[in-house]
């Protein structure tokens, strides 16, 4: 028969309207008809044994579990007691598992307790080397992928990148076997080549040498390359043998490679791992896991359903270590199979493994848990999963993304959408740790969905991506509608020691009808980029019918807000804050209107916008004043209508030019001397401007000037740290060529 519906409590968010918008995830309140019966109880222990489930002789959680499928007409409470709980497999809970007759199945942490999940097992046995590094052997079944040390994540061995000239990529393999000394390695065949092509990352293991080539485990490499006709868009130029690609990021996993403090390398032949510890451990009594099981709780098909409390640590993910390998696609999604069918929109893309894995639940809550060094995903909700949430939780150092939420079918059937989910007041940092493609919270075709206040930071690539399908054909009309992304707090994202590219701090694709994007805190995405590349908020290829408002945008590598295919429509930018500008927005009948752009100040009322966002609720950064946007600017030569102003008028996506000729010089006129504390230089949008000097002077002869160099090419932005009173500020070449800028900001002195 079929459960009639029951109406449920949201959590809390900002706005009225977007508490009546979000219907049904997260707590369920009890009839009144059931209100003078309590909970039935049942207690649970990592040692626990035997079926009475009380507080006094406390079972498995397995125990617990099936305790709880003979209770009738009451909620229930599972309670964990203190603890470690050791999984060999996951805890799975089913239909028969969830709340019945409106009631619900709660698993919780008792009062006062911390109870986690591990998937961790314990290397022991270490004996140290004559080199200073310690090795011990592996037991049967495991393959340390990751390695914990006292709870510290080592870092698999690795070397230097290796350039497109010797590292030449083909569908086939690659060069490069003598250059690296990969060649003369003793057991070459247990270390990856880890690429990064733009938004992808790939890591593949090598399977052979001859001579001055390498060949790689399949299908990995396959689904790296290109001409599977399943690699992507028929315009995707970022497989590994694409002109995008330009090299190695580094190779692992070798022996030969371990010359660190705190890396680890694991010689499957062998069985056994070795370590080069760092300073103060003692390897003769440290406490050393790696992730072993693979998923912690599978939750198919369960409803009314509450998971409250529980930490989830250790968890495993073992495709990257098979020959399957990681072929990156986009947020932590890979390609995997040596066949299968042809498809440009990703619907077959693979998500990672996850600690907790929800499949076509309904009303499954999870909140207060803790995500932390995992192998792979912290949770996913898929398989038409409905009116669930993830609440309340915090996701720390993860190897892959923090949310996954819904699946890569653009028409799914009625029972397969994923609807009215919600990811809200979640604390997640450091995720994407060793898949540096991935994002904080992923959302696929989902409708109804609500992101809100998450507090997100220090991500190698985008912080919430919602969306799929790259305006390929069969992705083009999708369920994707009426999605929230609200009141987050993203910072430190796109960070670009990780070389991920073509981002954002808010990411989205595909048409999606009553979709806002508002009230978030966006400060630093990209900052200080290579390149011309890095948003605030990304409105990629036919994101459509998108309303982006009252977003506080600071200290962005490229774009506040990016629209740029004239194949997305009808998006309008209205009422942000931001301290530069941006293009105007791309596709019919999009609009940017009443934006607050160019600040050096955030006004009182951004910065209480900025506070109300995330978890926690914080405070804003301010942004310093520029005394060069008063200041008159002027340039050696200009080149075309490549004007000096155009780098003193609050906007990044406008450039100044000099002609190419010996000591060409940018520079402002401040009017006055002044207490100079920080100099920001941003590249113009081709990278031209590098090797030069920053002079600082009282008088316009420069014969007083103090000087900064900078070796190789400005970033967007260079930061300069200086105390120098100076009413000229010169930024000047070293030798012969062109300055070219987009933006140069002068900050007082703190005082």
């Amino acid at each position: 028969m079929k459960r009639p519906h029951r109406q449920v409590r949201r959590p809390r968010i900002a706005t009225a309207a977007l508490a009546v918008a979000a219907v049904g995830a997260v707590i369920a309140p009890q009839t009144a008809a059931h209100a003078d019966q309590g909970p039935a109880f049942l207690h649970a222990a990592p040692n626990g044994s035997g079926e009475s489930c009380s507080a006094t002789r406390p079972c498995s959680p397995q125990a617990a579990r099936d305790a709880a499928r003979e209770v009738g007409g009451q909620d229930v409470r599972i309670e964990l007691a203190d603890g470690t709980y050791e999984m060999s497999e996951p805890l799975k809970l089913g239909a028969a598992d969830s709340g019945r007759d409106g009631h619900t199945v709660t698993w919780t942490a008792a009062r006062g307790a911390q109870p986690v999940f591990s998937g961790g097992r314990a290397i022991e046995g270490w004996s140290e080397g004559a080199d200073g590094t310690w090795s011990a052997e592996v037991p049967e079944g495991l393959t340390p992928r990751q390695l914990f040390v006292d709870g510290e994540r080592a870092v698999r061995a690795r070397g230097a990148a290796c350039a497109a000239s010797t590292c030449d990529a083909t569908k086939t393999g690659m060069t490069g076997a003598t250059a690296t000394g990969i060649a003369k390695w003793r057991r070459p065949t247990g270390a990856e080549a880890v690429v990064k092509v733009r938004w992808r990352n790939y890591h593949c293991r090598i399977a052979g040498v001859e001579g001055d080539n390498l060949t790689f485990a399949q299908p990995c490499w396959t689904n790296s390359a290109s001409g599977t006709n399943r690699t992507g868009p028929a315009w995707d130029s970022t497989t590994v043998d694409s002109s995008r690609y330009s090299g190695v990021a580094f190779f692992e996993n070798a022996r030969e490679l371990l010359d660190k403090p705190g890396e680890f390398v694991w010689d499957a032949e062998d069985r056994t791992v070795t370590y080069l510890p760092r300073e103060g451990e003692d390897m003769r009594h440290a406490r050393v896991l790696t992730p072993a099981t693979e998923r912690l709780m599978v939750v198919d098909g369960a409803h009314d359903l509450r998971i409250e409390g529980i930490g989830f640590a250790y968890a495993a993910y073992g495709q990257p270590s098979t020959d399957e390998g990681y072929a990156g696609t986009q947020a932590g999604l890979t390609l995997t199979g040596a066949t299968g069918p042809v498809d440009h929109a990703g619907r077959f893309y693979t998500k990672p493994s996850a600690a907790l894995t929800v499949r076509g639940g309904r009303h499954v809550d999870v909140s207060k848990s803790e995500f932390t060094h995992l192998g792979g995903a912290g949770v996913i909700l898929e398989s038409g999963t409905k009116d669930s949430s993830v609440t309340r939780s915090r996701f720390t150092d993860l190897s892959s993304g923090a949310a996954y939420v819904g699946d890569t079918e653009p028409n799914p059937a009625a029972d397969l959408a994923g609807e009215r989910n919600t990811v809200a007041y979640n604390t997640i940092r450091r995720v994407g740790v060793e898949y540096t493609d991935a994002v904080g919270i992923w959302a696929g075709y989902e409708a109804g969905s609500v992101v809100d206040h998450n507090t997100i930071d220090d991500l190698p690539y985008s912080g919430i991506s919602v969306g799929w399908g790259w305006n390929q054909p069969e992705a083009q009309k999708s369920v994707l509608r009426d999605n929230r992304i609200t009141n987050n707090r993203i910072t430190n994202v796109m960070r670009v020691e990780h070389a991920q590219h073509d981002g954002g701090a808010v990411y989205t694709q595909g048409a999606q009808p009553g979709t806002v994007v508002s009230g978030n805190y966006i400060n630093r995405s990209a900052h200080g980029n290579t390149e011309r590349d890095g948003n605030g908020i990304y409105l990629d290829e036919q994101s459509s019918y998108i309303r982006v408002e009252g977003n506080v945008i600071t200290r962005i590598g490229y774009k506040w807000v990016s629209n740029w295919a004239d194949y997305g429509i009808q998006n309008h930018a209205t009422g942000n804050w931001t301290d530069t500008d941006a293009p105007a927005l791309s596709g019919t009948g999009s609009t940017m209107e009443d934006n607050h752009t160019g600040l050096d100040r955030l006004p009182a009322q951004a910065l209480a916008v900025a506070a109300r966002a995330g978890a926690h609720g914080t405070p804003a950064e301010q942004l310093r004043p520029d005394l060069a946007r008063e200041g008159i600017a002027s340039q050696s030569s200009t080149d075309g209508a490549a004007d000096a102003a155009y780098a003193t008028d609050g906007d990044t996506s406008t450039d100044t030019r000099t002609l190419s000729e010996p000591g060409a010089w940018w520079q402002v006129d401040l009017g006055e001397a002044r207490r100079v504390g920080q100099v920001e230089v941003w590249n113009n949008t081709a990278m031209t401007t590098a090797d030069f000097d920053v002079q600082f002077a009282r008088t316009a002869d420069f014969a007083d000037a103090t000087t900064l160099h900078v070796t190789g090419r400005s970033l967007r932005p260079t930061l300069l740290d200086t105390d120098a009173e100076a009413r000229y500020i010169r930024i000047k070449l070293s030798g012969t060529g062109r300055v070219a800028l987009a933006h140069v900001l002068v900050h007082p002195a703190r005082t």
